[in-house]
């Protein structure tokens, strides 16, 4: 065991979150600060070509290759669950989909935690701060910040006809999602550049690097967090006990340690350091440090219901790149221009809406895109078609994360439980129904769609939640698992400063805070967080 001399703040993960705090905490030149990083360099090539999320992720060169227990609500099924492990994190292999949510998942924020400063009015600015949005700045849009927002590079006719059919259907058409109400249907906006894909570790960790005060370690995966007693008897975290190279480190934090490592990770370290629930920890033999029941609770993730339909008198990806002469004018294209199927995200048209007329806001979300498969990483189907996701915004439905053993070295155990309640089923059902509207306008007839999965036999209510459970999957948007909350909510983990309760000297700044999950994806409000978590570091608040 070694142990390195001190510094100032210690962050835990060269994540979205971890990246820009670093940015942001080193550019006071007296403060000393580490980020640590489990993963590798964002070195490789497929990180950075859009396309190349197929490549990176299920590759433990760049993801943690998490999997679910099996879950009831999809029929006992197993999930693949990636997590970004190298700098950048989740914004390495992630979609790319810049989405904010919608004011509402804000005001609700600022209402569980008692803190005016979640607000829409209030988060605003923050994602203003870092944003460069292509149309440049407005009232609602940041311009010349380290965050690039861009347009897709490319267009399907299959997409524009879907698009078209969704405003036959009553959906307004919108060039915009980013605007509080998220309502409409359009082409997402995406994290690029000139056709490249746009990482935290690019827009926030590279502009920082020379500065002599930070310093990073990769490679380097945090074994628990260090804990002790201030001089008045408060419990304290004081640094951390790392592997790097096969050789354990400590390194101690004089001022505090921020955990970024995620909505599996942090609840991870947590736990195997004593911090979380007394039974669970007792059950690992691990020495209860501080019992908080609500670590690794609150797991809440968007569930992506794909329908299938076939069309004829158009093509698509599946048979574009259905041989090795479309592969290689695809390649030849992205080579020359950076446009065409090699730039996409893995989802380019999107649409909010709601799944029946009673519910008073968008609470679905669709990714259409003009491809199949089985599932994620399996080969395209040989016939053309265009698959249309859809996802229940604001599940009921709640999960857990909780370690596995009391060594570090162990994936820990991912149980979303979704589809778990009544409101959750009956949303997936309503949701299908909504996909199966859509695709029936005219705007779509020219192509002859037909319902290849789930079909159109399933039709109650009953039918349409099992096959959900049968045909869904994860969107890759886990949250919840260290929410903020008031003083007096005995499940609450953090303040809603992101203080640990009952522990000074360490916050947890990542998605894991989100007391509800935003109306879409996950990503930007994550560095929404982090810009107001610096500033209140930066503050001592």
């Amino acid at each position: 065991m070694t142990t390195t001399p001190a510094f100032d703040t210690i962050i835990v993960g060269a994540g979205t979150a971890g990246c820009l705090l670093a940015n942001r905490l080193s550019a006071d030149p007296g403060r000393r600060v580490l980020l640590i990083e489990a993963g590798g360099k964002d070195d490789y090539i497929w990180i950075h070509v859009p396309v190349g999320y197929l490549y990176c992720i299920g590759n433990k060169r760049t993801d943690w290759c998490f999997q679910t227990e099996p879950d009831a609500g999809l029929n006992g099924r197993v999930l693949r669950y990636p997590r970004g492990k190298v700098l950048g994190g989740c914004s390495s292999i992630n979609g790319m989909i810049y989405m904010r949510g919608q004011a509402r998942d804000y005001r609700q924020w600022s209402e569980i935690t008692g803190e005016e400063a979640w607000d829409w009015d209030q988060v605003l600015p923050y994602f203003k701060r870092h944003e460069d949005h292509h149309k440049g700045g407005d009232d609602l849009h940041g311009h010349g910040g380290e965050w690039r927002v861009e347009r897709q590079r490319l267009r399907w006719d299959i997409l524009d006809a879907w698009a078209e059919a969704a405003v036959q259907a009553g959906l307004p058409a919108t060039g915009d999602f980013n605007r509080g109400d998220n309502e409409g249907v359009g082409y997402f906006e995406v994290n690029q550049r000139n056709g490249w894909r746009w990482n935290a570790a690019k827009a926030f960790l590279r502009p920082a690097l020379n500065r002599p005060n930070l310093t990073v370690w990769t490679k380097a995966q945090v074994a628990r967090l260090l804990t002790g007693r201030d001089a008045d008897g408060h419990l304290r975290c004081t640094g951390v006990e790392l592997v790097q190279d096969g050789q354990r480190k400590t390194v101690t934090a004089k001022s505090e340690v921020v955990l970024s490592s995620g909505a599996i990770g942090s609840p991870q370290i947590l736990q195997l350091s004593g911090i979380g629930p007394a039974a669970l920890l007792a059950r690992h033999g691990i020495e209860v440090v501080h019992d908080l029941p609500g670590v690794g609770a609150n797991l809440q993730d968007h569930l992506q219901i794909r329908s299938v339909f076939k069309v004829k008198g158009t093509r698509t990806l599946n048979t574009i790149a259905g041989n090795l002469i479309g592969k290689a004018t695809i390649g030849l294209e992205y080579a020359l221009k950076r446009t065409g199927p090699m730039s996409m995200a893995p989802s380019q048209l999107g649409a909010f809406t709601r799944s029946s007329p009673e519910k008073n806001a968008a609470n679905i979300q669709f990714h259409v895109q003009p491809l199949s498969l089985d599932a994620f990483g399996e080969p395209l189907h040989g016939f053309d078609a265009f698959t249309a996701s859809v996802c229940n915004l604001n599940p009921t439905s709640r999960g857990s994360v909780t370690i596995r053993s009391g060594r570090f070295e162990d994936a820990p155990l991912i149980a979303p439980n979704y589809l778990s309640t009544e409101e959750d089923r009956k949303v997936a059902a309503d949701s299908l129904r909504v996909t199966r509207r859509i695709c029936g306008q005219t705007a779509l007839a020219r192509f002859q769609p037909e319902e290849w999965k789930p079909g159109v036999q399933y039709q109650t209510d009953e039918q349409l939640a099992k096959l959900a459970g049968d045909i869904a999957s994860t969107i890759f948007h886990p949250v919840g698992t260290t929410r903020m909350g008031r003083a007096d909510d005995p499940d609450a983990v953090l303040d809603p400063h992101f203080q640990l309760r009952g522990m000074r000297g360490l916050r947890v700044v990542d998605a894991g805070a989100m007391p509800t999950i935003t109306s879409g994806n996950t990503n930007s409000p994550t560095l929404m967080m982090a810009e107001k978590a610096a500033e209140w570091i930066r503050a001592g608040v």
